[in-house]
């Protein structure tokens, strides 16, 4: 069954647009709290070293791992890969305290691509967005909506945002898109 996603069928692209929107497929997401002390135990069940700094963003495959604080991993897994993750983490229970929170339910993904993409960005957000290296993530916030986000190339980043607010964000980026769009 596929679970709704606010964003289905929008799209913003025009050919050569200094940036363009679009929605991510919709995947599984989670958000792990474990004492860092243990990461290599997460890490084993994740399939991979889950990253150990803060801002640390990891790939594997199509699975993703960000430290987004000090005991605190957003992760992103196919949905196809959500019920054998949930399983893996409560089997760890057994030995390590730990907590694995699905939280596909509340987020969507918005990815914001182009030559453009972080200035268009920086246009809402406090930071420094053009200073972020590829493989890093941060939370933050945009235009007062918190959001976690990822740089995944040098001209495309992922917004990760709750579902409420993804409207609110979705038309302000398709505005500031717009706006490269016209050479305003």
């Amino acid at each position: 069954m596929q679970e709704h996603h606010p964003l289905v069928g929008r799209q913003l692209a025009a050919a050569n647009a200094p940036v363009t929107i679009r929605p991510v497929e919709n995947c599984a997401r989670f958000n792990l709290r474990i004492d860092p002390a243990n990461l290599a135990a997460a890490s084993a069940v994740w399939g991979t070293a889950l990253p150990a700094t803060i801002g640390g963003l990891v790939w594997s495959g199509e699975r993703l791992a960000a430290c987004i604080g000090p005991d605190e991993w957003f992760l992103i897994a196919p949905l196809a890969d959500r019920d054998a993750i949930e399983t893996a983490f409560a089997e760890l229970y057994a030995t390590t305290i730990h907590s694995l929170v699905d939280v596909g339910h509340r987020e969507v993904g918005i990815a914001v691509e182009g030559p453009a993409a972080a200035d268009a960005l920086q246009s809402s957000i406090a930071f420094e967005v053009g200073a972020m290296v590829v493989g890093e993530a941060r939370r933050t916030i945009i235009d007062r909506v918190q959001i976690i986000l990822l740089r995944e190339a040098e001209t495309r980043f992922r917004v990760e945002v709750w579902h409420s607010f993804s409207d609110h964000v979705w038309h302000l980026l398709a505005g500031i898109c717009r706006e490269y769009e016209l050479g305003v």
